[in-house]
């Protein structure tokens, strides 16, 4: 391990190097709303734009007078270190509060985990992961994530039907193949994110999303959802937060139009 002088020294000598004009809090661009985002990431961010992250995206460059650009790149793995800290963009739209991987906006919306099933099917009426009636149908969920705990707990663990976390939707749409296959029944239910599975199901004639309310064991099923800046960006961050505020009611319209299911910051009640 380097002695603590020698951390030192290094420091000072990138200062040195560095030009105050060129340091970290000087990447925000004052001419563009420099957005990093996924470019496959429907119904969230998509390239051409039909995102509700993409629209919202439009609502702040329209409060801030900027034209709004894109760098694109997967989701997952990689994506904070290739984007936001490469400098290349400024803001992430869409970022779980309380990831250490950013600096965090105040949160902008609440959601859940649901259940995803057909309304004439036998699990219709479910609206926990400990119904009985999951004991003899098969189960989607995206592997690692929290409600994969839930089923497990619950003795579901030889009834679920893994999905890959990190995968690059610009080739892979598990969510989409789980969502065809509840629809053929090869699924009983599938359980996913609301932001993700809400809006894809909120005009199927087939299929409905039942948020997940009731779980009361950890890991919790429910996300506040803030915008992810820089670390260094405390001004930027404050400006963002005061956008947040002024715009909550035009932010809410968008995020209930496209379809994501907005809860108290406690995930326990559906918002109006």
């Amino acid at each position: 391990m380097m002695r603590p002088r020698i951390l030192t020294a290094m420091a000072l000598a990138v200062g040195m190097a560095m030009p105050a004009a060129a340091q970290v809090a000087d990447l925000r661009s004052t001419t563009q709303f420099r957005v990093c985002a996924d470019p496959a990431n429907a119904p969230m961010s998509t390239r051409d734009g039909t995102g509700f992250e993409n629209r919202l995206a439009d609502l702040f460059g329209q409060q801030l007078g900027l034209p709004v650009t894109y760098d694109w790149f997967p989701s997952g793995m990689g994506f904070i270190q290739r984007t936001l800290r490469m400098g290349t963009c400024d803001v992430v739209i869409g970022y779980a509060q309380g990831d250490e991987l950013v600096q965090n906006t105040n949160h902008y919306y609440t959601s859940v985990y649901g259940i995803v099933t057909r309304k004439d099917g036998p699990l219709a009426q479910v609206d926990r992961l400990t119904d009985p009636a999951l004991k003899d149908q098969d189960i989607g969920v995206v592997a690692g994530t929290p409600p994969a705990t839930h089923l497990a707990r619950a003795g579901l663990a030889p009834n679920m039907r893994g999905a890959d976390l990190f995968v690059d939707r610009r080739v892979e749409d598990p969510m989409g193949d789980m969502l065809a296959a509840v629809r053929t029944g090869d699924l009983g239910a599938a359980v996913l994110w609301g932001p993700l599975a809400g809006p894809q199901v909120k005009d199927d004639p087939d299929l409905q999303f039942v948020p997940l309310l009731h779980e009361e064991a950890a890991p919790r099923l429910f996300f506040r959802i803030t915008m992810g800046v820089r670390m260094e960006e405390q001004e930027w961050k404050r400006e963002l937060n005061s956008l947040i505020r002024r715009n909550q009611d035009d932010i809410n319209a968008i995020l209930a139009e496209a379809g994501v299911p907005l809860v108290d910051d406690y995930g326990r009640e559906l918002l109006p």
